[in-house]
């Protein structure tokens, strides 16, 4: 496994987000290489890795210019019941929860490495273990009707409070 920095992936500039995308893509190769070398079928570990791909390059670096080591509560559930969602054109729970199984294993991975606190690694599972909510967060999205956007929104929101 490389030798990662926590605070190699913090990001204040268009640089930054560049450098630490390449950071996730190592990371990431070290993870599926993990997954691999415990018995994960290669297929099945790829799937894991594009799932976790998908949360930290396009939403934790390119939409939120987040370090992925900065604990934060509540990461993975706008990830799941906002952004996911309104970045897709026909967001599906199936491939939600695809993505969600990914992250997951992406951050107890991490935790095996010491990487990460056990206490957020439970935060992060529970997150990513609220598919009937997210499912419903589907559904009331495609119920949205003349200026209900905002208040749908406001039940998870995606702007810093």
């Amino acid at each position: 496994m490389s030798t990662f920095v926590k605070t190699d992936f913090s990001i204040a500039s268009v640089e930054d987000e560049l450098r630490v995308d390449e950071l996730c893509r190592k990371l990431l190769r070290d993870f599926h290489q993990h997954l691999v070398r415990n018995g994960v079928p290669p297929l099945e570990a790829g799937t894991m890795a594009h799932g976790a791909d998908y949360f930290l390059r396009d939403y934790l670096v390119s939409a939120r210019r987040r370090n992925l080591f900065q604990e934060k509560e509540g990461i993975v559930r706008t990830f799941a019941a906002t952004w996911y969602i309104i970045s897709n054109l026909e967001p599906t729970v199936g491939e939600l929860e695809g993505h969600l199984n990914g992250v997951r294993e992406f951050y107890r991975f991490l935790h095996s490495t010491g990487l990460l606190s056990r206490e957020y690694l439970g935060k992060i599972e529970r997150e990513c273990g609220d598919i009937h909510w997210y499912e419903e967060r589907i559904d009331s999205f495609w119920d949205i009707s003349d200026d209900g956007y905002l208040a749908w929104e406001r039940e998870c929101s995606l702007k810093e409070g």
